[in-house]
């Protein structure tokens, strides 16, 4: 029988596990709902300072929600399995990142996704 801690363990990794996996993008279908606006959210600051640097940051946020994602996932599967992963394809995972990052990017010029600063001011 498992002890409170152990189970404690167990499900404090499949929470890392079911978190890590919606931010990874191994879950392409869920990253409009997560990743973009946690990005939106991550480069705010930085418009505030210079309304260029919404862009940069944006697509940084965007990233490192993807990495801490898949160190998420690979942490809270390993302590959970106790033995060898499956394998994914990290290669196919950060096409799509890269995928998403670049229909980003081609939003914000081509002003179909404002800066934050924009929706603040209302001003160009």
């Amino acid at each position: 029988m498992k002890t409170k801690k152990q189970t404690r363990q167990t499900l404090l990794n499949a929470a890392l596990l079911s978190t890590g996996f919606i931010l990874s993008p191994l879950s392409w279908w869920n990253d409009m709902l997560v990743n973009v606006p946690l990005a939106y959210v991550f480069s705010w600051p930085f418009t505030v300072i210079d309304e260029h640097w919404f862009l940069p940051a944006f697509i940084l946020g965007y990233w490192l929600s993807n990495i801490l994602g898949l160190l998420m996932l690979h942490w809270g599967g390993s302590h959970l399995i106790h033995r060898q992963q499956p394998a994914f394809s990290l290669k196919k995972s950060f096409l799509i990142a890269f995928v998403y990052s670049v229909l980003v990017i081609v939003l914000v010029l081509a002003n179909w996704l404002p800066a934050p600063t924009e929706l603040i001011t209302g001003v160009k």
